[in-house]
């Protein structure tokens, strides 16, 4: 089966929408398309299960992913999958405690440091087999019984670890600043605390996970500030506000921003993670010219 019989075989069987999934006269188109777009499998194509994610993100026109987590699925599986499509594994999170119970994260717990350094090995493990170079670090939220200088001692003091652990594996270590209307209590809200916090873990291997969605919600000034962290950027995410859909339903105008980081040079890939309003196939009009080789206009 060819790969553009694939996409439609995949929209017919997998997705049930009728947009087309290949260009109108079948062909593929050449060159490089920039921003690199990368599904999150955490929260597009939820209209299949997990492992079946891969081939119908390939199958849209994706050349990476990304996800939360990967530790419920064995690196072995996962990888088959990888390679079957030729998908590059740009991102997962470290282990982040309790998800269904509500953690985001234990890194500045001052009583899970143990579990957090538990993790940075899964997670090196993870990534190594998968061919990842970057993992993200979610910082938690902050109980009331923690103040914040302790919280931010035992955060710095895990990320230390963590950049150093990952360093001798060739992975880079990432961190991100999240919004407090969807997480409220997240111990990094901005992307100057994040700064700080990267200068005092003082690792030239420790980096920046910007994440448009949370930053419009909690400073704005989207493009003046990727502009003047680019040195330190290393990951970008991308939803829409309000309600964290794809880009084109909300308040953001990702046209002139993911022009802006183009022409800036940055160079890394952009994460989806949002939540489709309808189906996924159907949302991703607004990707036809970063994805390129596939047709998702209606």
């Amino acid at each position: 089966m060819s790969l553009s019989s694939n996409r439609n075989y995949i929209r017919q069987h997998f997705l049930d929408s009728t947009l087309p999934l290949t260009n109108n006269d079948g062909n593929l188109p050449d060159g490089e398309h920039m921003p690199k777009l990368a599904a999150n499998l955490s929260m597009m194509f939820s209209e299949v299960d997990f492992m079946t994610r891969f081939s119908v993100a390939a199958g849209a026109g994706f050349k990476g992913v990304e996800y939360l987590f990967p530790y419920d699925y064995s690196a072995e599986d996962i990888l088959s999958e990888l390679e079957k499509y030729g998908l590059t594994q740009v991102l997962h999170n470290l282990p982040a405690g309790n998800w269904d119970a509500g953690e985001r994260g234990i890194a500045c717990l001052p009583d899970r440091v143990n579990e957090f350094q538990n993790g940075v090995i899964q997670g090196i493990e993870y990534a190594t087999a998968l061919g990842c170079t970057q993992i993200n670090c979610l910082a938690g939220i902050r109980p009331d019984s923690v103040d914040h200088d302790t919280a931010h001692d035992t955060l710095v003091n895990n990320l230390r670890f963590a950049a150093g652990e990952l360093q001798k594996a060739n992975i880079s270590l990432l961190i991100e600043a999240i919004n407090t209307k969807d997480i409220p209590g997240f111990y990094v809200t901005t992307t100057d605390q994040a700064k700080l916090i990267i200068n005092d873990v003082g690792s030239d291997n420790l980096r920046l996970q910007y994440d448009i969605y949370h930053m419009q919600i909690m400073e704005g000034d989207l493009i003046p500030t990727i502009e003047q962290n680019l040195d330190l950027i290393q990951h970008i995410q991308l939803a829409d506000n309000p309600g964290r859909n794809e880009p084109g339903t909300g308040e953001i105008n990702y046209p002139n921003v993911l022009s802006a980081v183009d022409s800036l040079g940055y160079k890394g890939w952009i994460g989806c993670e949002y939540k489709p309003q309808t189906t996924t196939i159907d949302g991703l009009a607004w990707a036809s010219p970063y994805l390129g080789d596939v047709n998702h206009d209606n």
